[in-house]
């Protein structure tokens, strides 16, 4: 490839929402600088070179940058049958970045999560996770690597306290046997007592403690979410996933719960990467945002980029010819401004987000 700084002399700022689109396809490409953290152009015919990888680490934070990233995903895609539901998924992820992933319902984002979990074995692509592949990981093997994530729809035992549901994703760290259990010995009764005190302290940082001996299944629904990622939280992650976190929460709850990812992020140093609807958690939390549609990726950027991209509100608000008339128009007006309110899919759609996506 021809020089950096040539590169440079010849780059100018681009829109962003172009870069998810497959570069084999195009006349131009996107070059990481590592200084500006940017994108930016490179005339394709005089710059490209056919055998250098893509490079797709454009939106690192400054924080994290000369450090190994916690996630790269390569082109990941996957199908079923003959339809292609994600393709040339390309991502890279801070060790400590809170980043977002967002999109109309149906675009494909829960799809994601469960290839990067490996719910699904992707069709094509790499995923690097701390610098290795997971290609023949299970579920399993991704969790003890450090990967642990929360559901759209909530995933406890509905019978167990809430105590005892943190405590079964704390039982991988006990160190006693069968007979020990049975007997009730010693190191039983100690080991107990540790997790018991770990578990504690993650219902202290959730605000929860008063509410340990109470049934899961009793919980309201915000809270019920609360101790889903608790139970995701206590696995000691490098990378925390959360699908639809703020999801039937009221704005209280949801600003709380803002708090709270940052408070993981800064006392735990791990990165989170969430999926979600409500614009005002995303955009006041999330340091990269990647948005979806139809499977492919149509924008990355910084949510100030992000929240005014015409591709990504054309994306919510649907397209006519390729123009809109007046009334598009207006709407479109609305759609950017429900953004920054936090509300857009209510103001894309004419009725309340309900939280639910396919697949």
């Amino acid at each position: 490839m021809a020089d950096k700084k040539d590169m440079r002399d010849e780059r100018r700022d681009i829109d962003i929402a172009d870069s998810g689109h497959a570069y084999e396809n195009r006349q131009d490409i996107y070059y990481n600088d590592n200084v500006g953290g940017r994108a930016v152009f490179v005339d394709s015919k005089e710059q490209y070179d056919p055998d250098e990888p893509y490079n797709d680490q454009v939106f690192i934070p400054e924080k994290d940058r000369g450090k190994k990233p916690i996630l790269e995903v390569k082109n990941l895609g996957i199908d079923f049958g003959g339809l292609t539901a994600v393709d040339n998924f390309n991502l890279t992820l801070g060790r400590t970045e809170i980043g977002g992933l967002i999109g109309p319902n149906g675009a494909g984002k829960t799809t994601i999560f469960n290839m990067l979990t490996k719910v699904y074995e992707p069709t094509r692509g790499e995923i690097f996770f701390d610098g290795k592949s997971t290609k023949g990981m299970n579920t399993v093997d991704i969790n003890k690597a450090g990967m642990a994530r929360t559901f759209q729809n909530i995933r406890l035992f509905d019978k167990l306290t809430v105590e005892e549901n943190i405590k079964v994703a704390l039982h991988h760290t006990t160190n006693y046997g069968l007979i020990d259990g049975m007997l009730h010995t010693p190191k039983y009764r100690h080991e107990e007592f540790r997790i018991r005190k770990e578990a504690m302290k993650y219902l202290k940082i959730f605000g929860m403690t008063k509410t340990a001996d109470y049934r899961a299944g009793s919980l309201p629904y915000g809270a019920q979410r609360r101790l889903e990622i608790m139970r995701a939280l206590a696995t000691k992650p490098k990378l925390l996933l959360l699908d639809e976190p703020a999801a039937g929460m009221n704005p209280s709850e949801t600003s709380e719960l803002m708090d709270t990812i940052r408070e993981i992020r800064d006392r735990f140093q791990i990165a989170v990467f969430l999926i979600e609807h409500d614009m005002s958690l995303v955009m006041g939390i999330c340091e990269g945002i990647v948005v979806l549609n139809y499977g492919r990726v149509i924008a990355k950027g910084w949510p100030e980029e992000i929240q005014s991209n015409p591709k990504v509100i054309e994306a919510y608000l649907g397209k006519s010819r390729g123009k809109m008339d007046q009334e598009e128009e207006s709407k479109k007006d609305d759609i950017e401004a429900a953004f920054k309110k936090g509300r857009l899919e209510s103001a894309a759609s004419g009725k309340p987000d309900t939280g639910k996506e396919g697949k």
